[in-house]
């Protein structure tokens, strides 16, 4: 029986297998980083488009009268004293009932950052202020530092 005659692979034809193997692997994995980042970046889309969307709401709520101003502060323009009262609701006003008002069911998690603390502007700070003046919360926005993949800062969605 000769060399030739042997079944099976020489170790070269295994190294250049392998290699090839290599090479598809490493063109694959960027593409799913870039994947993750994007259903990130959508998640975070959905998740201000929700806060904001409450806060608006909230606001709305107060001009009709449907909430009182007794429960807010005179400083704060009809916009909630923080996130949590969307979560906790607000007396409606003249029911007897003591019903609440609610605008979330929790405080959405940034998926940039993976926690609940979101970045706040009142109605009184600067558009592109970074400290909140806690009179209000009039707006919201990613606490990440980090660059989405248009090129733009997650904090100036």
């Amino acid at each position: 029986m000769s060399l030739r005659d042997r079944n099976g692979y020489t170790f070269v034809e295994l190294l250049i297998v392998v290699t090839v193997l290599m090479i598809l692997a490493s063109a694959v994995l960027p593409l799913a980083q870039v994947t993750s980042q994007r259903q990130r970046e959508a998640e975070l889309r959905r998740n201000l488009r929700e806060l904001r969307t409450a806060i608006d709401k909230f606001k709305d709520s107060v001009d009709t009268g449907l909430i009182p101003t007794t429960e807010l502060r005179p400083d704060n323009e009809g916009y909630p004293p923080d996130l949590d009262k969307l979560v906790d609701g607000v007396a409606i006003a003249n029911d007897a009932t003591g019903r609440k008002l609610k605008f979330l069911r929790r405080i959405p998690i940034d998926p940039m950052t993976n926690d609940t603390e979101w970045g706040l502007r009142s109605y009184q700070d600067k558009p592109d202020s970074t400290s909140w003046g806690g009179q209000n919360v009039f707006d919201v926005y990613s606490k990440s530092g980090g660059t989405a993949l248009d090129g733009t800062k997650y904090r100036d969605w």
